[in-house]
């Protein structure tokens, strides 16, 4: 019990290092990097590549401390956790399961959720709901659970893929059934801690924010947004926020923009909001259904503005800069089209759904383009890449490459 409570205090204290990546949108989880120094152009072959390797399906993006790479992703009837070098892309270790996941809609049948990682643990949530900690050095498994069976959560539209985020000594994940919405597990032997709310599962990513010195997590359900004490469960503020259409997602992560603000956006004629938070709650700011409209990639801040995608992924969506205190539309770039957005050096590094690396100077002007290269092949191009020690990893549908983004 007392070296339960050491590695609970020790993985909230734990501080990220700058150059690593360890779960969906980086260390910060709002797509923004410290990393400094790094190419702002290159010739149309894209960045050197370190190293090129196939893997299975899957959308679920890379993540990487110090040494090690995790990838995951299905090859056959099995979903495979997969440890790599980053220098080199070798195998280290593999841990694999069955899978019975088959999508409803051809949109293929590997994992969506990207892996998070704290202290020596590696946590997986599959695509048809099986969550995994895995041990980071060796991928000894430490304790699996079938969530979507135990909770009975209904099948979502696309499989699982919300990823999981570790705070202090707990997993906390939405799993989206009606007696348990939001779930908090403890990381050392997955046993329940708490459960809040019936909201069903979307595929964006929980964060933490810290209010008047309070830790709060804040969820972006399917059906909206929900502030919640990650130690207790407490709900403190909930806002429905989605499409009357129910054949719809909400699929972007929660933005703070800095202080006690928060940024969520939606697509299908839903719109962004912006909110204040407070102890206890929130205040609405802002709601518009035409500044920002994110189908699943998450925007990134800089210098106080707004940078993302809005639009429909099927319908041509545009790379956009918004002010968010209006909220006001800067500039927009038509038919640009869905990309991941990482924010590093004064660069906008953007991998679009069709493979290309693209290089964009930010401001308040224009669009102002620096380099531009296909980097992957197997369209759509949908999971999100990891940053880490000057290097971009970034998967297509069948493979895996790392970029030396290092002057």
């Amino acid at each position: 019990m007392r070296l339960s409570a050491i590695l609970g205090l020790v993985c909230l204290a734990l501080p990220v290092r700058a150059d690593d990546w360890p779960h969906i949108l980086g260390p910060t989880r709002d797509g923004v990097s410290a990393e400094k120094g790094l190419l702002r152009t290159w010739g149309k072959d894209g960045p050197p590549r370190l190293w090129r390797r196939e893997i299975g399906a899957g959308y679920s993006g890379p993540v990487v401390v110090g040494d090690r790479c995790i990838l995951f992703h299905r090859v056959g009837p099995n979903e495979i956790v997969e440890c790599v070098a980053p220098l080199t892309g070798k195998t280290l270790w593999k841990f694999a399961y069955p899978c019975e996941y088959e999508d409803d809609y051809g949109k293929g049948n590997g994992p969506r959720a990207t892996p998070s990682i704290a202290m020596d643990r590696v946590i997986t949530y599959g695509a048809d709901g099986i969550l995994t900690c895995l041990d980071l050095t060796t991928g000894a498994k430490r304790w699996q659970r079938a969530m979507a069976t135990e909770y009975k959560t209904p099948k979502n539209f696309f499989g699982v893929g919300t990823s999981p985020i570790i705070f202090g000594d707990r997993v906390l994940v939405n799993v989206g059934a009606k007696t348990a919405g939001i779930v908090a597990l403890a990381l050392e032997d997955g046993k329940e801690l708490w459960r809040a709310t019936s909201d069903a599962a979307s595929y964006s990513t929980p964060i933490i924010a810290t209010i008047e010195q309070t830790p709060t997590a804040i969820f972006f359900t399917r059906e909206g947004i929900v502030l919640i004490d990650p130690k207790t469960g407490a709900v403190s503020f909930q806002k429905r926020w989605r499409a009357r259409n129910d054949a719809s997602v909400n699929a972007a992560v929660p933005l703070s923009l800095g202080g006690d603000r928060v940024f969520i956006s939606s697509s299908y004629e839903t719109g962004a909001a912006l909110l204040k938070l407070k102890k206890g709650g929130a205040d609405v700011l802002w709601t518009d259904e035409d500044a920002m409209s994110n189908h699943y990639n998450t925007c990134v801040v800089h210098d106080g503005l707004l940078y993302g995608i809005d639009g429909r992924q099927e319908t041509g969506a545009r790379l956009r800069c918004i002010d968010p205190n209006g909220p006001k539309t800067l500039w927009s770039k038509e038919r640009f089209g869905c990309a991941s957005i990482i924010l590093a050096g004064g660069t906008l590094y953007l991998l679009t759904e069709q493979g290309d690396l693209v290089a964009v100077e930010p401001n308040a002007k224009e669009y102002r383009e620096l380099a531009r290269a296909k980097v992957l092949d197997a369209a759509p191009v949908r999971a999100h890449p990891a940053l880490a020690s000057g290097i971009l990893f970034a998967r297509d549908g069948e493979s895996i490459a790392a970029f030396d983004l290092r002057k």
